[in-house]
């Protein structure tokens, strides 16, 4: 079985052709939300994580909500 690649959230915007501004709306949060969402800044809480799923169709195993190296560090 083939598996669906997982997507980060700017990467179902630009796929879904959704402006920055129309995401947010689409999500119930901030234009400076989203922005921290997509760079990994900030985790959005269970509410939002399911207007981002009701918005986009999507199963949550489905998309990247944090970086790859999330809670690594580096070692000196």
């Amino acid at each position: 079985m083939i598996e669906k690649p997982k997507l980060t959230l700017r990467a179902i915007r630009i796929n879904n052709n959704w402006s920055a501004e129309e995401t947010a709306k689409k999500y119930g949060v901030s234009l400076d939300t989203l922005r921290n969402y997509e760079n990994f800044k900030t985790y959005p809480d269970v509410p939002i994580i399911e207007n981002i799923l009701n918005a986009t169709g999507m199963k949550y195993d489905d998309i990247i909500f944090l970086p790859n190296d999330y809670g690594k560090t580096v070692a000196n």
